[in-house]
Order: structure tokens, then C-alpha cells, then sequence
């Protein structure tokens, strides 16, 4: 997995991109947490939920239906995130579902579960340039700074590179040009 951080700078950059006009700064927090929420499973092994398990990590929690289900939740909380249901819930359901996406383009773990609970089949991309980050403390290593440097190329250069395209577009400016 990339690390939570790495997650969590998709939503953050496309968001801050768009503008406070189209993304409210509680919508791009909650986009932040539903990024970050899919790894929230690896509480699991606290409970005896091995790796493999449709619930275990990048089982269920890391599907496009969790990422819908926390779209929808958005979509009903629209008002307090300042934005209209269709927003939230595209916002929200694309940032969950950027961090399947990422994982799998990690070059290690047991893939990601995507199509659950219809499949349970663990996926990865034929291209996974991006190192699997450890999970806990064995991140702060000599292994740590290789998946950082890993993600800085393969998902915060990416993703710098698609918020300066969105901000320069276009339609992201007013008619008197103003961003």
C-alpha cells in the first residue's frame, strides 16, 4: 500500500485545484478521510482477521462499493459539507476509490479486492511501479524512504501535475478570468 499520507494528497491537490468554489474545504477534508479510510481494516489483525479474508486488508474496505457506500454517506451529509449531494458523493466516491486504484499499482501485497463482496478475487495492475509500504513501525527504515521516494515519483508528481492542469483550465476561471 502507499502510505496513508500519499493517500491522502489525491483528494487534497485535485480538491485545492478545483477551488473553494467547487470544493469546500469540508468537502476536500472529507475526501482526505475517505481516502484513508480503506486502510482502517488492518485493525482487523488486532481481532484475528488474517491478511487474506474477504475482510481482512485490501478486502472489502478497498472496493468500489465501500467507495460508492462512502459516497453515498456523503451525498446525505451534503449540506454540512457545503456542497450539493451530487458533489459529495462524486468527490468523496472518486477519493475512495483513487485508494484501491494506488494499491494496486504497489508491487507487493496480496492485491486488492475491488469487485466485493460479487468477487472476491484480488486484483493488482500489470504495471505496479510503486513500492508496498510496511505496515507500522518498520515504516521509519532505509525500506520507509524507498517507498517515499517511491511515491513521490509514481502518485505526488502525478497528481501535482493533474492539479496545476485543473487549475489552468479553462472553465476553472470566472468570466473575468479570475480563478
Amino acid at each position: 500500500m502507499p502510505t496513508i499520507i500519499s493517500h491522502a494528497v489525491v483528494p487534497l491537490l485535485l480538491g485545492a485545484a478545483a477551488g473553494k468554489q467547487r470544493i469546500s474545504r469540508r468537502l476536500l477534508a472529507a475526501g482526505a478521510i475517505a481516502t484513508m479510510l480503506p486502510d482502517a481494516d488492518v485493525l482487523g489483525f488486532k481481532f484475528g482477521i488474517s491478511y487474506a479474508d474477504a475482510f481482512g486488508h485490501r478486502g472489502a474496505s478497498h472496493s468500489i462499493a465501500f467507495a460508492l457506500l462512502l459516497g453515498l454517506f456523503a451525498a446525505l451529509l451534503h449540506q454540512p459539507l457545503r456542497t450539493s449531494a451530487w458533489r459529495a458523493f462524486g468527490f468523496v466516491g472518486l477519493a475512495a476509490l483513487s485508494h484501491p486504484l494506488l494499491d494496486a499499482l504497489t508491487n507487493g501485497g496480496l492485491g486488492v479486492e475491488l469487485g466485493w463482496p460479487l468477487d472476491l478475487h484480488r486484483y493488482f495492475f500489470a504495471f505496479r511501479p510503486i513500492e508496498v509500504s510496511p505496515i507500522g513501525a518498520r515504516f521509519f527504515s532505509a525500506r520507509g524512504w524507498a517507498v517515499i521516494q517511491s511515491e513521490l515519483l509514481w502518485i505526488w508528481l502525478p497528481a501535482a501535475l493533474l492539479a496545476l492542469l485543473l487549475w489552468s483550465w479553462p472553465i476553472h476561471r470566472d468570466k473575468h478570468g479570475q480563478a
